[in-house]
C-alpha cells in the first residue's frame, strides 16, 4: 500500500511539475499620472501631465490547470512615473517624475489557441524610490538650484503620495517560437495616491507595458 501511495505521490508531482513554468520578461513602459486638475492656464502660466517613457523587467511563474486556462503571478520592477510641463513667456520647465515601483501582477489566463494567451486580473504595486529630472528650456538655467529643486520635489512627492498601489490590467501574449512570446498590456490605477487630498484632488497612474519574455520548460 505504501509503494501505491508513493508512486501516485510522485505521479501526482510530476504531473503537476509539467504544468508549472518560470519565465523572465522585459520590456518598455509608457506611463501617466492622471489628476482632476490636469492642466490649467492662468496669467500665461499653463501647466500639464504628459506621459513618459520608462522600462520594466522581471520574472513570471504560471501554472496551467488544462490547456485553455492558467493562472500566472510575476515579480517586476518598473520604471513608471510622469511629466509635469509648466510654460510661462516663452519658457518651459519640465519635470519628469520617476516612480520606480515593484509590481506584483496576478493574473487569470485563457488560451485562445496554443499560441495566443488572452488574460486579466489584478495587480499592486510598492515604492521602492522616487526621482525627479528637471529641464529648462527657452532660458539659462542654475544647475545647482534645479538639484535643489529636484530633491525638493523627490521630499514632497515621498512624504505626500502612498506607498502602495492597486489597480486592474489586461493584456494579451503570443508564442513566437519554443518559449519566446511577446507580450502587451494595459494597467488601469484604482488607488487615488495622495495620502491626504484637498477639496476631493485625486492622482491616479495608468500605464501601458511592451516587452518580450521567455518560459523555460
Amino acid at each position: 500500500m505504501k509503494k501505491i501511495l508513493l508512486a501516485s505521490a510522485i505521479a501526482l508531482f510530476a504531473g503537476l511539475n509539467a504544468q508549472t513554468k518560470f519565465g523572465v520578461k522585459a520590456g518598455y513602459a509608457l506611463s501617466t499620472l492622471n489628476s482632476n486638475d490636469d492642466s490649467f492656464e492662468v496669467g500665461g502660466v499653463k501647466a500639464s501631465m504628459e506621459s513618459k517613457s520608462g522600462f520594466y523587467v522581471g520574472g513570471l511563474v504560471e501554472h496551467k490547470f488544462n490547456n485553455k486556462f492558467a493562472l500566472q503571478g510575476e515579480l517586476e520592477y518598473a520604471n513608471l512615473g510622469g511629466k509635469a510641463v509648466v510654460s510661462a513667456y516663452g519658457v518651459t520647465v519640465t519635470e519628469k517624475l520617476n516612480f520606480n515601483r515593484l509590481v506584483i501582477p496576478v493574473s487569470a489566463r485563457y488560451y485562445a489557441t496554443p499560441e495566443l494567451g488572452l488574460y486579466a486580473g489584478p495587480y499592486v504595486s510598492f515604492r521602492t524610490n522616487t526621482k525627479v529630472k528637471m529641464e529648462v528650456s527657452g532660458a539659462a538655467s542654475n544647475q545647482a538650484a534645479l538639484n535643489e529643486g529636484e530633491k525638493y520635489l523627490e521630499k514632497t512627492f515621498d512624504d505626500n503620495l502612498k506607498s502602495t498601489e492597486f489597480g486592474l490590467f489586461l493584456g494579451a501574449d503570443y508564442t513566437v517560437y519554443k518559449g519566446l512570446f511577446l507580450d502587451a498590456r494595459y494597467s488601469f490605477g484604482l488607488t487615488n495616491m495622495i495620502k491626504n487630498p484637498v477639496d476631493g484632488e485625486k492622482l491616479k497612474m495608468n500605464f501601458f507595458q511592451l516587452g518580450v519574455g521567455y518560459k523555460f520548460k
